[in-house]
């Protein structure tokens, strides 16, 4: 479980193993007042495109939070 102290919440993210590949699971304490959990089933190639594509963000993010010195 993730925490966000300006949110006073939490957020989860959950993977598992189905037939048909990976089951994602995103829940959120409060949206719009709510708690809300969407799930996506992906296949394998669907859920190595996905990894792949957080991981990109995770280094742009990781990039712009912690720039080179001199830059």
């Amino acid at each position: 479980m993730a925490e966000s102290p300006e949110r006073g919440g939490g957020w989860s993210l959950q993977a598992s193993a189905v037939p048909d590949g990976v089951r994602l699971e995103l829940a959120l304490p409060d949206l719009g007042g709510s708690p809300v959990t969407a799930a996506i089933v992906l296949d394998r190639s669907e859920a190595r495109a996905f990894a792949r594509a957080l991981l990109a963000a995770a280094g742009d993010a990781a990039e712009r939070t912690f720039p080179k010195p001199g830059a």
